[in-house]
């Protein structure tokens, strides 16, 4: 998100040569993780002896998500070029980063190298990114969630990797906070992305509310609309929450990082509901002059009962 704090680190630059995306590494200079949204720490508060792994990884994300989202191929040489991305990850991962992307992958074989890991969660992302080249539309929240698991979920589990947390609480607590990310997100972007074909609301929860995706796409905000991304903001907020419990078990900087992730999604938020949830017209930002009240409200998250959340607590049939 915007509210957080920049990263140096080589410069990557996404250029569009015959329809294809090519990397062209330059000098350093700040990269914010607005570009990459699913990436929640790439900060000064991120531990020193992680800084590299954690650039590796945003590198190879952020120039994935590129190859599925900018540009003018078509979806089908996207697809190809994730592909080989693909490929080229299997080989780094025994060493070999020669070829086109060397300047992605060499850093990420040596984070492969020295951290062991899971090349599992690193394909997951590329699985997200391939499926984002055919725009599609998600039938119920089952289907939005699937994707959330592998296009935002996994980031947060390599991140706890590095940092040696392992239990299942704590994984099932990342995976509430980047799926929270992710779908925080996807509302404060409706009206960016609807006008571009990209739609995350589920048919099901357009028609809870009387709307069809052709009505959302036209960007007129209604009574209608308002109530639908009320319950969205809602679902995002509980899923957010169930997460929280996290930022008492990772210590250190990094813990502080998550928090902050943490306080800048809720007041994300804030500002939707704010707004009078008139999303389909209105993207509200984080600022300089939100960073105050982040500080505090992360200075002042203490422990509580971790919120029960499961994708049947939240599904398209409950009752309202």
């Amino acid at each position: 998100m915007s509210a957080l704090p920049e990263v140096n680190h080589p410069r990557l630059t996404v250029v569009d040569t015959n329809g294809v995306l090519a990397l062209a590494e330059g000098q350093s200079r700040p990269v914010s993780i607005d570009h990459y949204e699913n990436f929640p720490v790439a900060s000064w508060l991120c531990p020193p002896a992680m800084r590299p792994a954690v650039a590796a990884i945003y590198k190879y994300a952020r120039l994935a998500d590129d190859i599925a989202d900018e540009g003018t191929a078509t979806a089908t040489e996207r697809r190809a070029l994730l592909a080989d991305y693909a490929t080229a990850l299997r080989r780094a991962a025994s060493g070999d980063t020669q070829g086109r992307w060397q300047g992605v992958f060499a850093p990420l074989a040596a984070a492969i190298a020295r951290h062991k890991l899971p090349l599992q969660l690193l394909n997951d992302l590329l699985s997200a990114f391939a499926q984002d080249t055919d725009n599609p539309l998600y039938v119920d929240r089952t289907a939005l969630l699937d994707y959330c698991a592998r296009s935002a979920n996994p980031v947060g589990r390599l991140l706890l990797h590095l940092a040696g947390v392992s239990d299942r609480d704590a994984l099932e607590q990342s995976d509430a906070i980047c799926t929270g990310l992710q779908l925080i997100n996807f509302w404060q972007d409706l009206s960016v992305d609807l006008p571009r074909g990209r739609i995350y609301v589920t048919e099901a929860d357009a028609a809870r509310f009387g709307l069809d995706l052709r009505m959302l796409r036209a960007g007129a905000d209604s009574d209608a609309s308002r109530a639908l991304v009320r319950s969205l903001v809602g679902w995002a907020r509980q899923t957010m929450l169930a997460g929280t419990p996290l930022v008492h078990r990772v210590r250190g900087r990094l813990g502080w990082e998550l928090r902050i992730v943490v306080q800048g999604g809720l007041r994300v938020l804030d500002k939707i509901e704010a707004g009078g949830c008139n999303a389909l017209s209105q993207r509200p930002t984080i600022d300089k002059a939100d960073l105050p009240r982040l500080a505090w409200r992360a200075l002042c998250m203490r422990r509580r009962a971790t919120p029960a959340v499961c994708a049947a607590a939240t599904s398209d049939e409950r009752t309202l």
